[in-house]
């Protein structure tokens, strides 16, 4: 498996905003989830019924900030997001987030790198 960037996330202080910004720049589809959870999907590539990108591409999300630190957040898929936070740890990072799973996606956990730049590591479901 390549360990490629599979999403992305955007915080926003005004989520209508950059929808609007980001959609008239790039055209990307912007959209409101149903659910109690605040989350918008962004489709940079259109994609399928399963959601999986139709072309090259990488798809994300936005949400509002929940505090003004918050930044623009890469995930990296993984084969075993076990395997990956005990590497995490041994190679001088550190967990976040412990690992959670998202219902029909997968499994996620949120690390610092070294030097504080925050990631997110996915383990797909299989399919």
């Amino acid at each position: 498996m390549d360990h490629t960037i599979v999403h992305f996330e955007i915080p926003a202080n005004d989520v209508e905003k950059l929808r609007k910004f980001y959609s008239e720049l790039f055209g990307w589809k912007i959209e409101k989830t149903p659910g109690p959870i605040p989350y918008w999907t962004i489709e940079t590539v259109p994609i399928d019924e399963n959601m999986m990108p139709l072309r090259p591409g990488v798809n994300g999300g936005m949400y509002p900030k929940v505090d003004l630190e918050q930044k623009p957040i890469n995930y990296f898929s993984v084969e075993s997001i076990d395997e990956c936070l005990r590497n995490i740890e041994t190679s001088g990072g550190r967990i976040v987030q412990e690992k959670q799973e998202v219902t029909g996606v997968g499994w996620i956990a949120v690390a610092l790198d070294p030097e504080g730049n925050r990631f997110a590591i996915l383990q797909p479901m299989r399919q």
